[in-house]
């Protein structure tokens, strides 16, 4: 029998899928319960076990992972007869890894403790990639305590675990990283379509500019989504257009400018309003590609 806690995983996206077999090649028991029925058959098939219902997966565990959309899918979860707080025991450890924004990580984490329940707000960056690896970039909010009790479980999904404040904080981070990563890639979608329009060899360029000062986790990532026109989703337009409002909506709370991006919120919405926010936030590049006459269609 596994000492490690038993884990309740609401979730299975592009995201929550792998992380959740992470924890169960790391020895954890998993139950999951997502929408998608063949979601919850990938989860059966690597070990884990399909409930029927939010309270069916919840009921027993020591741990609830939760990783969705948006903080009205996070309060659709949580709240209400049949969400986490009602049938999760008194005790356990609600971890939720969605990005929302940070005054729902707070509003969660109140909401719990009158349910005896603990909370960290653990979003994470890395994306499909860093997901399937385990090399995630996990920045949590939240009591010392809880931080260190789930550390173990951190350390089968990623590689940089820092715990960065009070309830909020990690969110308030992760909207932080979006709003780097937005503006990365809008800068290298820019590059892209200077270089082609200069004639030059695309991917030598990038691959002599990756290894200087102009390098980047992003360019590593998606330099073979801008060469190869390759925008299948690892991380959806639609999924920053929502960070982006929550980053931007945050800054003006706290009195803090963003010129660049509030550019780049807008270039996102715009592409997004286009029919493209189905696609991977490197389809950024079609949006400088159509402001400057090319090929995008």
């Amino acid at each position: 029998m596994s000492t490690l806690p038993k884990v309740a995983w609401i979730g299975l996206g592009i995201m929550g899928s792998p992380m959740s077999e992470n924890l169960i090649k790391a020895g954890y028991s998993v139950t999951g319960y997502t929408l998608e029925q063949d979601k919850l058959d990938r989860l059966a098939a690597a070990g884990g076990t399909a409930a029927a219902s939010i309270a069916e997966a919840v009921r027993d565990a020591d741990v609830v992972v939760t990783m969705v959309p948006a903080s009205p899918h996070v309060e659709a979860i949580a709240y209400g007869p049949d969400g986490i707080l009602e049938n999760a025991r008194s005790g356990a450890l609600l971890i939720d890894m969605s990005s929302i924004t940070p005054q729902t990580s707070v509003d969660l984490a109140k909401a719990a403790a009158a349910k005896g329940i603990r909370v960290l707000d653990a979003p994470v960056s890395g994306g499909e990639a860093g997901a399937v690896e385990a090399v995630l970039s996990i920045m949590v909010g939240g009591e010392r305590a809880d931080f260190d009790a789930a550390k173990p479980l951190f350390d089968a999904l990623g590689k940089t675990i820092v715990l960065c404040g009070p309830h909020g904080s990690g969110q308030t981070v992760k909207a932080a990283n979006q709003l780097i990563v937005a503006v990365n890639i809008q800068a290298c979608a820019e590059a892209v379509v200077f270089l082609e329009k200069s004639g030059v060899d695309l991917a030598a360029a990038l691959d002599v500019l990756n290894g200087g000062l102009a390098g980047s986790t992003v360019l590593t990532r998606k330099k073979d989504n801008f060469l190869n026109r390759d925008f299948k989703p690892g991380f959806r337009i639609d999924l920053h257009h929502k960070d982006m409002g929550i980053v931007t909506d945050a800054a003006r709370n706290v009195g803090a400018a963003l010129p660049v991006g509030a550019v780049v919120a807008q270039l996102v919405a715009s592409l997004r309003a286009q029919g493209d926010g189905g696609l991977d936030h490197s389809a950024l590049l079609r949006s400088v590609e159509r402001l400057s006459g090319g090929r995008a269609a």
